[in-house]
């Protein structure tokens, strides 16, 4: 197999940029900043940054052409990109309930997610490796998200907004290789984006007036923005065709270690043996259930 370094690098970045996010969500919040005005901060900015983006880089004569194609690409990108609003409200609310190592490994359960959705969408694309593979990702996260660890108690709030997210995040996925792959990069991510934006304005409404200050999106916005809805989704576009996507998927398991170490910087969160231990089984999941997409 033949790698291509830009791609790594450009699927390893968005991977990463995704990893810091929760971290940098739970260290707002200890510093008083509410989850509202933080989730509306981050989708403003990024939807605001995407226009201009958009505006700047999208060929017209590319955008005429799809409208005169089919008027319901940018519909679907809208309702698809509501999964987007619902993985971050979601696994931001989860990581209040538990620690930050724990919330990634939740968010992760799309690994097995995934192989389900796929189960229907496409049994011929179902083997017995990607069934090992899920069972293998099950045991790494009870390992992982310290089940067997006796001094430890989960709030079972974390775990379900937690698989909520990972349920969400198996949407985005799939919109993310399938839908209106014909639309522009920037406007196809603008449009996801709006989709999460009007999510986010459903989910917290009220909540948001509550939290939001001109300090709040100037400061966190701009960074959860860049670093939540606008890095990723770019870089794994420009990313995923060079490297392939059984490959690409593997790569952006990264974002499972740099979450956790995030988290152990910044936030001071012990990390055990045996926890770590269940990092590398659910990275060995990944592997087994993409082999033979490599």
């Amino acid at each position: 197999m033949n790698i291509n370094l830009k791609g790594v690098l450009y699927v390893a970045t968005g991977a990463a940029s995704y990893g810091i996010l929760a971290t940098f969500v739970k260290y707002a919040n200890n510093q008083g900043v509410g989850t509202a005005g933080l989730a509306f901060s981050q989708y403003l900015f990024g939807a605001l940054v995407l226009v201009v983006l958009s505006f700047l880089f999208s060929n017209k004569k590319e955008q005429e052409s799809i409208v005169s194609k089919d008027r319901f690409p940018k519909l679907k990108l809208v309702l698809y990109g509501s999964f987007l609003g619902l993985t971050s409200s979601f696994y931001y609310l989860s990581i209040q309930y538990v620690p930050v190592s724990v919330g990634i490994i939740l968010l992760m359960q799309t690994i097995w997610m995934g192989v389900v959705v796929e189960f229907f969408m496409a049994r011929h694309l179902i083997n017995s490796t990607k069934i090992i593979g899920g069972v293998v990702a099950l045991i790494g996260t009870a390992l992982a998200a310290k089940i067997f660890e006796s001094e430890i108690e989960l709030d079972i709030r974390g775990i379900g907004y937690g698989l909520l997210a990972a349920a969400s995040y198996t949407g985005v996925l799939f919109a993310s290789s399938r839908v209106a792959l014909e639309v522009p990069l920037f406007t196809r991510t603008k449009y996801l984006v709006f989709g999460g934006l009007l999510v986010i304005l459903v989910f917290w409404n009220g909540a948001i007036l509550h939290d939001i200050s001109w300090p709040v999106f100037l400061k966190w916005g701009s960074f959860l923005g860049l670093f939540g809805t606008i890095l990723p989704p770019v870089l794994f576009n420009k990313g995923m065709p060079r490297v392939g996507t059984g490959f690409g998927s593997i790569i952006s398991a990264i974002e499972i270690p740099i979450s956790v170490v995030s988290a152990y910087l910044v936030l001071n969160e012990h990390i055990s043996l045996l926890q770590w231990l269940g990092i590398v089984i659910i990275l060995i999941a990944v592997v087994l259930i993409n082999r033979k997409n490599l």
